[in-house]
């Protein structure tokens, strides 16, 4: 009875240790509150400006179109940058998605002389 035991606490502290080993997974509820469609998601660590593109599956249409994603790391603050159907982008800085998992795209702010 006793080496039945002990291998199975050994399996499963080895279970444990290869879960430890990837990078967690983050869920983010992206909700497009703008006027354009959302083409393009990417993420960075913040002030790091090497921001690695995270699939949407299809475009977020403005008006509240929704969409989970996952963006894989250990960290909880991220730099996130929504490019647009209009070829526009905006960057969200710094936000903590461990604690915020909803992001509300807000409206582009007007281009000057428009």
């Amino acid at each position: 009875m006793f080496p039945i035991r002990f291998a199975l606490a050994g399996l499963l502290s080895a279970a444990a240790v290869q879960a430890g080993a990837s990078e967690p997974d983050r869920y983010v509820d992206l909700s497009n509150r703008a006027h354009d469609s959302v083409t393009a998601f990417a993420a960075a660590l913040p002030g790091s400006d090497a921001f690695r593109e995270i699939p949407l599956g299809s475009p977020l249409r403005g008006g509240g179109d929704s969409a989970t994603v996952e963006v894989a790391g250990e960290d909880c603050a991220y730099d996130l940058r929504f490019t647009f159907a209009n070829g526009r982008a905006m960057v969200y800085r710094n936000i903590d998605i461990c604690r915020y998992q909803i992001v509300r795209i807000l409206p582009l702010p007007r281009m000057p002389g428009k």
